[in-house]
């Protein structure tokens, strides 16, 4: 097969990255990969075996049309038979145009739950409000274009699979499932950073609107009252560390929270937490909580992602609505209070994730890393077949 895949991942372009090493497994699978992806100024045309890797740099204001103009040149060029976008949105857009007038399909991958109400909401009457990008209306109405175009869909949950069925119908094929992949390796615990909290929460993830971070904090002030000692730690960067900053401050919470930035090691630090807490407003998958579930923690988490899926409310996690500090609060206060809750959580937490990863992984006998590069192969190659008679119905006499 030749595909073409439309990214932004700039660390394509580092030899050594661990995005280049599962692009060389794709590669290696699929036959023959062509990646055109943003990147920095350093950044090379180069081959890396059946990895083909185009950089470009262009302002945002131009990208859809320099991606697409580029992108039609390496589908006729090459022949191209599969165009797969690594979203509905801006490379959605790109990927439709640029296969338009060819014989190449378009596959789109869907890797966030963009249907959610919260997609373009930012707060309520309860919570702080958050900054959501204007642009996410502009998205979700592109998308509404580009996926029934698209001759095939990887979404990476049944709740995504859910919401793209209820909205499209048959305008759009069955989308496939392929979850995001995580390994069952569990690392060694790395310590905290120093500090006084006799109850540490720990969150990981982008410091961008959609985790909602804020609520976070908010029910933080409230247990703090209570509990003086409860401290939180921030794992990960992001557009709104600033804006956290100021809100610690204004919350008076400086010597309960401690930002972290961004940590290699930040899975092995979730094992010395004594609770996983996220806040997001909407989720495609949710990698960390399969991550905190591995390594044993309670885990406080609004219901988004696979909560409901691979984790039940309640009995594995606890999951509270979107946008509910005063719900983020009572369920730190009843992990502190509860210690049946903070002893058997993460026992059915553990067991509800290894059991999901043991069923991506009976899929083919092997393990899940080593597999999902084969799946999104064959999804793939559905969709080349299906090209193929296409083109081949249309050449009959």
């Amino acid at each position: 097969m030749k595909i073409l895949f439309i990214s932004n991942d700039p660390s394509l372009f580092v030899a050594e990255s661990v995005s280049r090493a599962r692009m060389r497994a794709y590669a290696a699978v699929i036959g023959e990969l062509h990646i055109l992806s943003s990147a920095g100024k350093d950044a090379k045309e180069e081959q890396d075996g059946n990895l083909f890797l185009y950089p470009m740099r262009v302002w945002k204001i131009f990208r859809v049309h320099a991606f697409t103009k580029r992108a039609r040149v390496l589908i006729l060029r090459y022949g191209i038979e599969v165009v797969s976008a690594q979203d509905p949105f801006e490379h959605g857009l790109v990927a439709l145009r640029a296969t338009r007038g060819t014989n190449a399909k378009l596959h789109i991958q869907v890797h966030t739950d963009f249907l959610s109400p919260w997609f373009t909401r930012g707060g309520n009457l309860r919570s702080p409000r958050v900054r959501m990008p204007l642009l996410n209306r502009y998205r979700r109405s592109v998308a509404d274009r580009v996926l029934p175009a698209a001759s095939g869909i990887r979404t990476v949950s049944e709740r995504v699979k859910a919401s793209l069925v209820e909205r499209y119908g048959n305008r759009i094929p069955e989308p496939t499932v392929i979850p995001i992949t995580v390994s069952a390796e569990v690392p060694e615990r790395v310590p905290l950073p120093a500090h006084r909290f006799t109850f540490a929460l720990i969150t990981v993830g982008r410091l961008e609107p959609e985790k909602r971070i804020e609520d976070i904090l908010m029910a933080l002030s409230l247990v703090v009252k209570q509990y003086p000692m409860v401290g939180l730690f921030i794992v990960g960067e992001g557009r709104e560390r600033k804006w956290l900053e100021r809100m610690t401050h204004s919350f008076d919470l400086e010597k309960h929270v401690i930002f972290l930035g961004e940590r290699p090691d930040a899975w092995a630090l979730m094992g010395s937490a004594q609770a996983f807490i996220q806040a997001s407003a909407y989720e495609g998958y949710g990698r960390t909580l399969i991550e905190a579930a591995l390594v044993r923690v309670p885990i406080i988490t609004t219901n988004v992602g696979i909560v409901g899926e691979v984790f039940k409310g309640h009995e594995d996690v606890l999951a509270v609505p979107v946008a509910d500090p005063m719900a983020l609060s009572r369920n730190i206060v009843r992990i502190i209070e509860d210690t049946s809750v903070r002893l058997e959580l993460p026992m059915h937490a553990e067991a509800a994730a290894r059991a999901h990863l043991l069923q991506q992984d009976s899929r083919r006998g092997v393990g899940a890393v080593a597999d999902l590069p084969t799946r999104i192969g064959d999804d793939l190659a559905r969709v080349c077949a299906e090209n193929n008679r296409s083109y081949e119905e249309s050449t009959k006499p």
